[in-house]
């Protein structure tokens, strides 16, 4: 199947950007650190310009730390400034923001404005209630929480600009729609499960075997995926008349996925990302 989501709450949050960023001194982005390249919108860097920008690879308490490293390499190799954050240490969130400050080059004395960009579900209003140490914005399980563009003052100095997450029309790397899939960067109604959860099995069986093994008391993973995902479902009770339920079995597999019970684990490398 082609995965795509753009509902229209999200066309207009990217008109709003839009002239909102014509406000603005820096850029904060936000991409999932377990798929840096895939939950980066490709639309951002022709909308934020020259306007200063500071990458924040999020989620990196559910990323592989290996290759998290190998992503900051990637970009300090690029000359892009990264910090990896886990909402774990949110001390680390709020040190960010001397950073923020020296990379703007907003002189002392005035107030610096910064926008809070990323992808749906990649954990904006986690950051933003953190650095603000209050409830500022909703959070939950499902993308697409934060619907309209909203302004903070931090304190006298600093203003910040929450967005809605916003997706692109189009995702040309079917690859990566469906690794954004199976994060749940793309609402559960627009995708298959079991087609997500057969695209993942292929992945962790090649790169997480081992994980797969311990999870699910399987004692060979080097079989097909619809094998696998059959093996699972009984282990993990998803049962119908007849046999497996793979519905089921699938949806069980993605929330093991995205809540960490297979351990860390990363989608991608910068080497597997083709044109980087």
């Amino acid at each position: 199947m082609t995965i795509g989501w753009y509902p229209g709450h999200m066309n207009k949050a990217r008109k709003d950007i839009i002239k909102l960023l014509q406000q603005v001194d820096l850029v904060i982005e936000l991409v999932d650190a377990r798929l840096p390249y895939s939950s980066e919108n490709p639309l951002l860097n022709s909308l934020i310009g020259d306007i200063a920008r500071l990458k924040i690879l999020n989620k990196t308490d559910l990323a592989d730390p290996s290759t998290t490293n190998l992503w900051l390499e990637f970009y300090k190799q690029k000359s892009i400034s990264c910090f990896a954050l886990d909402k774990t240490q949110p001390e680390n969130i709020k040190k960010l923001l001397k950073k923020a400050k020296s990379i703007s080059g907003k002189k002392s004395g005035k107030i610096l404005r910064i926008m809070i960009l990323g992808i749906p579900n990649v954990g904006k209003s986690t950051f933003l209630n953190i650095l603000t140490d209050r409830k500022i914005a909703k959070v939950g399980n499902e993308p697409a929480v934060t619907k309209a563009s909203n302004e903070i003052s931090l304190d006298d100095s600093i203003k910040l600009i929450d967005t809605p997450g916003v997706l692109w029309p189009k995702i040309e790397d079917q690859n990566s729609a469906y690794r954004l899939a199976v994060t749940g960067a793309i609402k559960n109604t627009a995708i298959e499960f079991e087609d997500i959860a057969l695209f993942a099995l292929d992945f962790l069986r090649d790169e997480y075997p081992e994980r797969l093994k311990s999870r699910y008391q399987l004692s060979e993973v080097n079989l097909d995926a619809a094998v696998l995902l059959e093996a699972i479902g009984k282990q993990r009770g998803c049962l119908r008349k007849g046999g497996v339920d793979f519905n089921k079995a699938s949806e069980a597999l993605l929330h093991d996925i995205r809540n960490s019970a297979l351990g860390k684990i990363s989608l991608e490398k910068p080497e597997s990302i083709p044109q980087i």
